[in-house]
């Protein structure tokens, strides 16, 4: 298996199963692209730094798709944690919630979220929003982590 078929694409933070399945199935069928779930924010932070039993240290994602009110740990202290440390703070956090809430916007801005997306309720509006950002984030923007 080559680097790239081993490298992680998405690490979706998402307690919703029916979000989480749409969110995957999407990436996957408009993308191509395989997606890590976790359900709280405990489990992401495990999975990013190495706690988690199928996380590997120095596979990280491409992109994290991260949502706001999350059991164990709130998504704001997922986003705090990201961006303190040395090893995860360049890759790009999409916060994707149902929040439309003028706090949580600015709040994810002011921990370092590169995008702030509230889910549509809309099915067809979500996976638009969902292909829409997983194009550009995976396919147009360069990581500082790709090789060029």
């Amino acid at each position: 298996m080559s680097e790239a078929e081993q490298e992680i694409e998405v690490l979706l933070v998402e307690d919703t199963a029916t979000d989480a399945e749409l969110c995957i199935r999407t990436l996957k069928r408009h993308i191509g692209r395989d997606v890590v779930w976790v359900k709280n924010g405990s489990d992401a932070l495990d999975y990013l730094f190495g706690a988690a039993p199928d996380a590997e240290p120095g596979r990280l994602p491409k992109l994290i798709l991260l949502d706001l009110h999350l059991p164990k740990v709130h998504g704001f202290d997922v986003l705090r944690k990201i961006r303190e440390s040395c090893h995860t703070r360049r890759i790009p956090v999409v916060v994707l919630t149902s929040s439309k809430e003028r706090r949580d916007i600015i709040e994810s801005y002011d921990l370092g979220a590169n995008s702030y997306i509230s889910k549509p309720v809309d099915f067809d509006a979500f996976v638009t929003s969902v292909t829409q950002l997983g194009h550009y984030w995976l396919a147009l923007n360069h990581s500082p982590h790709e090789k060029v």
